[in-house]
């Protein structure tokens, strides 16, 4: 697998980088997934990542097992390209660093509840005595506005709050969580984009902001896009879920020899599958994109005995040629040797003191202002003597 190379060294500092969020502070006070899935994007487009950690550390470098200890495989991934420092923020001088680095801060974002902030000492009103213009981002389990806003939060929990493990039972029969952190990572972009938008604010009238994102509202969203369905209705005209995807019928289909995707459907599609297939079950009743919904069930169930009397190599090669999406099932681990993500030059490779990394690239291009990703995960406070040099605080914090 090629792959373009990224040597940006772990202890070198600061990099001059072409992203869109170059010349952008961000101070980092996230752990865990959500928050620092936000900043790992931030720093790929640009932005000087300081992560700030407890002296015990951030709880994801124990997560899985990694070339040492203390550098677990997601932790590295997602936080590539940030510096870090320890600082102990119960200690006068760990509060003293803090505060010096957010005078010279565009953001402030961290993953805290909102006592636990406000008893350090930094919640927004603090933090904006110290720097005005400061965009400041809360990341939260659950919004401050309501009941649920003091219990803690994971991607389980918040799954089973907006219905993932009901969807899942009425496709198996038995409730079970999506197999991804889905909640984290998606409350994560949702930071990202919400820190950028209070950017664009900033930079068009100079005003900072306090900015507030919570999974189980980022989530709820989310999964009502198209499960709200007909219950935004007054009165409702169908169930608060999208009845294509609970379908216990959708699956990929068993080929002659494997399996395989395939969605055959608005019209043209399924003109261009039945003439060239010629199922002997397709009549009438099924020719238009509002007769296949009203009976989605038998759709899949009839194309699933269609597409086992071909091999899957067979399938691909007509339905592509049809226009028709398809795609052969694949394993995460087959991800790094695809051969389209290698053509577009997808994973990078970069060195650091505990080994060469092979990390996911940015899916966003820029023609101007491209994103990189600046270099690997820091080891525990391995900046923190740099970056106290840089505030001019000469020794490290203590207690």
């Amino acid at each position: 697998m090629s792959k373009t190379s990224s040597n940006a060294p772990s202890s070198a500092g600061p990099v001059p980088h072409p992203g869109p969020l170059s010349g952008v502070r961000v101070v980092d006070l996230t752990a865990m997934v959500m928050g620092a899935h936000a900043t790992q994007m931030m720093a790929d487009m640009g932005a000087d990542v300081i992560k700030v950690e407890a002296p015990e550390g951030d709880p994801m470098r124990w997560s899985s097992e990694g070339p040492e200890p203390e550098m677990s495989g997601i932790f590295v991934n997602i936080n590539r390209g940030k510096r870090g420092i320890e600082l102990d923020l119960a200690s006068s001088a760990g509060k003293e660093a803090l505060r010096a680095l957010i005078e010279g801060a565009d953001v402030f974002i961290h993953s805290m509840r909102a006592k636990a902030i406000a008893r350090l000492g930094f919640d927004y009103a603090a933090v904006r005595d110290i720097r005005p213009d400061v965009v400041y981002v809360n990341g939260y389990g659950y919004g401050r506005g309501g009941p649920y806003a003091d219990f803690p939060a994971y991607d389980d929990t918040i799954q089973a709050e907006v219905g993932l493990p009901h969807l899942q039972e009425m496709v198996t029969g038995e409730p079970g969580f999506v197999t991804t952190i889905m909640a984290d990572k998606i409350a994560g972009m949702a930071m990202f984009q919400a820190s950028l938008l209070a950017l664009f604010h900033k930079q068009r009238t100079g005003e900072g902001q306090e900015v507030e994102v919570s999974m189980f509202e980022t989530m709820s969203a989310f999964m009502l896009v198209e499960h709200a369905n007909g219950a935004i209705f007054d009165p409702p005209t169908a169930p608060a879920h999208y009845h294509r995807i609970t379908s216990p019928e959708r699956r990929p289909y068993r080929t002659a020899d494997g399996h395989i995707a395939a969605m055959v459907y608005n019209d043209r599609q399924w003109n261009a599958f039945v003439d060239a297939v010629r199922p002997e079950w397709c009549d009438g009743s099924y020719d238009t994109l509002a007769k296949r919904a009203a009976r989605v069930g038998e759709v899949y169930a009839n194309l699933r005995w269609t597409f086992a009397t071909r091999s899957t190599a067979e399938w691909l090669h007509l339905l592509r040629g049809l226009g028709i999406p398809c795609a052969p099932l694949r394993s995460t681990a087959d991800l790094f040797d695809n051969e389209h993500l290698e053509a577009v030059g997808f994973f990078k490779t970069v060195d650091s003191g505990y080994g060469q990394l092979t990390l996911p690239g940015m899916p966003a291009r820029f023609s101007k202002t491209p994103g990189r990703i600046a270099g690997p995960a820091p080891r525990r406070g391995e900046h923190t003597a740099e970056i106290l040099r840089e505030l001019g605080l000469d020794e490290p914090p203590g207690g």
